[in-house]
């Protein structure tokens, strides 16, 4: 009961994972959750070689029985939440708005928002119910900014930013915090799909960011355990862009 419980949607690849082993170092309960059973059981195996304690649970963000199942069954683990990561997200389709159709936003709206609104609600009422509790979205430069060609992701990402700072505004009284991080781009396959899997396409975004790289999952990893840890304990509503300074240009 002692030991900090950390529960992580959309951890099996890229941010989210790279989350889960940051915790798990820390000697943190570590639950993750994804779509795909196999995958999320050998990631939990890899997670308790570390020595802590790690569980999977098969969710899927937008349907919001296995979401609160997800929560529940963390609880019932562990006995209480302290900090949720609600990082599953698609970038769905790519390209001008005049391509878009109903279906990719649909799809995008789908996981991306529905989903991060059924994981707060739930996430929530266990930790106003324990009196605790840190809840980190994981949003994008694109909640921050426009970004032609990504018109529908750029939307549901503003859309985040709003969930994080009301329900922020909810759980205060609390003692629940909620914060978000957003990334720039970041070294995964997320990136790659981005551009098209063009070479000189994510060549040309790299050189638009004054860092001159794209972030690692480490990087935004340790992020996020520092937004979600007790060193910030003042800070909720908040929105820390990680982007190697593309957004102060």
């Amino acid at each position: 009961m002692n030991q900090t419980t950390v529960l992580i949607t959309g951890a099996l690849t890229g941010i989210g994972r790279a989350t889960a082993f940051a915790f798990a170092k820390l000697g943190a309960n570590v639950i993750v959750s994804g779509r795909r059973e196999e995958a999320g059981a050998a990631l939990a195996i890899e997670l308790r070689l570390l020595g802590g304690k790690a569980e999977f649970v098969k969710a899927d963000v937008a349907n919001e029985a296995e979401v609160q199942n997800l929560v529940e069954k963390t609880v019932s683990l562990f006995g209480k939440i302290d900090i949720a990561v609600n990082n599953a997200g698609t970038e769905g389709m790519v390209g001008p708005i005049t391509e878009q159709s109903v279906d990719n936003y649909h799809a995008t709206f789908s996981t991306n928002v529905l989903g991060t609104l059924l994981s707060i609600k739930h996430e929530m009422r266990a930790m106003q119910a324990q009196g605790h509790g840190s809840i980190v979205n994981l949003s994008s430069i694109a909640g921050q900014i426009g970004m032609a060609g990504a018109s529908v992701y750029a939307a549901s990402k503003f859309a985040v930013e709003g969930l994080t700072k009301s329900s922020a505004l909810e759980g205060a009284a609390f003692g629940v915090r909620v914060n978000a991080v957003a990334p720039g781009p970041v070294a995964t396959d997320m990136l790659d799909r981005f551009v098209g899997r063009s070479e000189t396409a994510k060549a040309g975004f790299l050189a638009s960011i004054p860092a001159k790289r794209a972030a690692t999952v480490d990087e935004i990893a340790e992020t996020i355990v520092f937004i979600a840890s007790a060193k910030t304990s003042y800070i909720t509503g908040q929105s820390i862009a990680v982007d190697g300074g593309y957004t102060a240009q």
